[in-house]
């Protein structure tokens, strides 16, 4: 998400850095170019020209001019300005005095608002929360029949609205057993349509009026842009909205939607969805997001994925493994399903501060298909192979080629490999710790 944006403010900062000094007429030069990057990316042009009217009037202080890094001084004000478009704060999720705290989802057709439904669900349910689903939409071919087959997978509860066929009497209906079944939250997806009409606007009140909603979230698709920005207004000007969720932000490398919405609609976006996994669904924090839009990575979001994925006791178990030089194949093929429970490689190396300005990284595209191949190579091998390398010889390697697909020459690149590894590994944890006080690695 914002790659293209991120890559065009990347060139126009570099430009500024090189300067040594900074004058009125580089610095309109500069902005200029920021709102024509802004513009192509997609971001309503009124958002645009007041962007670029506040970050000139700071940026042509004395306090900058005179600066002795007048060009990262650039760089702050405009981070400073873009976390002010989208928010200032991470706006939380309310869910007011009453049980179970009814949230509604609404939105256009394929927008993402089922899928997004079972992902909020997950999200709440990890704050120790009971959570419950209902779909009210009777329109959609199989719509209940996706709700219900994706909230099973988190352990939600789901209301069975079998033979029901009134939207709002389905609604009344699963409060209540939400309340019976002793639900703190109870998530309702709405039917969408492909574009807003009187009858489903008519059908959102009502069941607004009788659910009481201690929030209704627009679901937005990212993708669509400016659109989503609209359709948003018109949702909020005729129902009322408390957040947007944006969806499909892995698709819009673009992001002006994103960086619009609230400036244009005054509503927050609460969350953002990047990818079709359950777990792909992150609390949008205004900050973070400038901080990667301008290459400066989100260290404080990767670390709450690593926390997420990352199994403490295995971790505790490896350390000691590694200070006795026990480093098996089997722990290293436990330290892959955990890098890929954190999300696309992509994704996850661009959250490295500065990585995204890294030629080399940009051109190389990780191949999430390598981790599957070398998971299969790990899978191929017994037990006892996996324990102890040593005992891989030729005719095991044949095997292990046959059982997963791949060939002789693979395995014994994942095998060099991992030796590899471990003689790095033990040359850390040999002088590791007294070689990093003294400022130096030991590799």
């Amino acid at each position: 998400m914002f790659e293209n944006l991120s890559d065009k403010l990347d060139v126009i900062f570099r430009k500024l850095k090189g300067k040594g000094r900074l004058d009125e007429e580089n610095i309109q030069s500069a902005l200029r170019e920021i709102r024509i990057a802004l513009l192509e990316a997609d971001v309503n042009f009124r958002v645009v020209r007041d962007f670029i009217e506040e970050v000139k009037q700071r940026a042509v202080g004395q306090e900058v001019i005179e600066s002795i890094t007048p060009g990262q001084q650039v760089v702050k004000i405009v981070h400073e300005r873009l976390i002010e478009l989208m928010g200032t704060t991470t706006s939380q999720l309310r869910f007011g005095g009453r049980i179970p705290a009814p949230i509604m989802l609404v939105g256009l057709q394929g927008c993402g608002k089922t899928t997004t439904a079972v992902k909020l669900a997950r999200h709440v349910a990890a704050g120790n929360k009971r959570v419950y689903l209902v779909s009210a939409d009777v329109y959609r071919p199989a719509a209940m029949e996706q709700l219900k087959v994706m909230g099973e997978k988190i352990g939600a509860g789901i209301f069975d609205a079998a033979g029901l066929t009134d939207p709002v009497e389905i609604c009344r209906l699963a409060v209540e057993e939400a309340r019976r079944g002793g639900y703190e939250v109870i998530i309702v997806d709405t039917a969408g349509r492909l574009a807003i009409d009187a009858p489903m606007m008519e059908e959102l009140k009502k069941i607004k009026s009788l659910i009481i909603p201690a929030e209704i979230l627009f679901v937005a698709d990212a993708m669509t842009g400016q659109d989503a920005v609209n359709v948003a207004g018109r949702f909020d000007e005729l129902l009322g909205i408390d957040g947007v969720i944006m969806t499909k932000m892995d698709g819009d490398a673009r992001g002006g939607a994103a960086l619009s919405l609230r400036a244009v609609i005054g509503k927050p976006i609460k969350f953002a969805g990047a990818g079709e996994k359950i777990d792909a669904l992150e609390v949008f924090h205004p900050e973070r997001m400038a901080s990667r839009i301008l290459g400066m990575g989100d260290v404080l979001t990767l670390v709450e994925k690593a926390k997420e994925a990352v199994d403490l006791k295995q971790q505790k178990e490896l350390e000691k493994k590694l200070r006795k030089n026990e480093f098996t194949l089997e722990d290293l093929r436990t330290q892959m399903n955990q890098i890929s429970k954190m999300g696309p490689l992509e994704d996850v190396i661009g959250m490295l501060p500065g990585m995204k300005k890294i030629k080399a990284l940009k051109e190389m595209k990780p191949d999430e298909r390598e981790l599957v191949r070398l998971g299969a190579i790990i899978d191929s091998m017994t037990p006892v192979e996996r324990r102890n390398y040593l005992i891989i010889d030729g005719s095991r390697r044949k095997r292990i080629a046959r059982g997963s697909g791949t060939t002789v020459q693979e395995v014994n690149t994942l095998l060099k490999n991992y030796v590899e590894m471990r003689k790095l590994m033990k040359r850390f944890t040999k002088g590791g710790i007294k070689s990093l006080r003294r400022g130096n690695f030991p590799f």
